[in-house]
């Protein structure tokens, strides 16, 4: 059988690689502000007034949201960096 090939494979990847580009700031900024947000409303409503312990699972989650966007982007940026400079 002859096998047939639709897409070139370097036009499919130039698309993902494309597509990548164009979602980056909303990959990395988007989550950054979620996190950012619950971290200042467990800090205004929570710590400030005297009543932190009811506003916890926020901070817990903006944290975990924080960091788990920083190890995921660090490796993702680099990635298309040294994409680009091939």
């Amino acid at each position: 059988m002859d096998r047939k090939e639709y897409l070139k494979t370097d036009y499919k990847n130039l698309k993902v690689i494309k597509t990548e580009i164009l979602f980056t700031p909303l990959l990395i900024i988007f989550p950054l502000i979620i996190a950012g947000s619950l971290i200042s409303d467990w800090y205004l409503r929570g710590y400030v007034q005297g009543n932190s312990s009811a506003f916890e699972g926020e901070l817990i989650l903006g944290i975990i949201i924080l960091i788990g966007n920083i190890l995921f982007d660090i490796p993702f940026i680099k990635s298309l960096t040294h994409y680009k400079r091939k």
